[in-house]
């Protein structure tokens, strides 16, 4: 059974917790959170710029664990949650880890309006759905989620 409206929302704000975790180590704040199709969490990961800097993408730490530690068959059938739209470089990942779903709350575009020239976050104007597209397995996208912006936007207050 797919996994509900309200259950996106409550992985969303899971991943925003994570983020919040991720701030507070001192990293930038973005987290994602990896679920099987029976809505149990697999992974979590912050962001790790303190030590991986522009790489360290939540979204492409999940998705190179997941790709790590499960199989193809499992992983087709998981959600990649992140309150942002993932980036380019995520969505390449997570594309190649063959995680068959995302859900995102803000789009990159809104991101960069918040970030705007910072050169530790210097976003891409490229939507993910445009790198799923491109590739020759499906990527199921859900998102933005409009009643999260305000929380999702709330969490980036004082940072950049």
């Amino acid at each position: 059974m797919p996994l509900s409206h309200a259950d996106d929302i409550t992985f969303l704000r899971r991943s925003l917790a994570v983020a919040a975790e991720a701030r507070a180590a001192g990293n930038h704040p973005f987290g994602a959170v990896l679920v099987d199709d029976k809505g149990h969490v697999l992974i979590e990961a912050g962001n790790e710029y303190l030590h991986q800097k522009g790489p360290g993408h939540a979204e492409s730490i999940v998705a190179r664990e997941a790709a790590m530690l499960y199989e193809p068959e499992v992983l087709a059938q998981c959600t990649l949650y992140s309150a942002f739209e993932p980036c380019a470089m995520c969505a390449g990942t997570i594309y190649w880890a063959g995680i068959g779903a995302v859900v995102f709350g803000m789009t990159e575009r809104r991101l960069a309006e918040m970030t705007g020239a910072n050169p530790e976050n210097l976003t891409m104007d490229l939507p993910c759905r445009v790198v799923f597209e491109a590739g020759q397995r499906r990527t199921e996208l859900r998102g933005p989620v409009p009643e999260l912006e305000a929380e999702i936007a709330a969490s980036h207050e004082g940072f950049w």
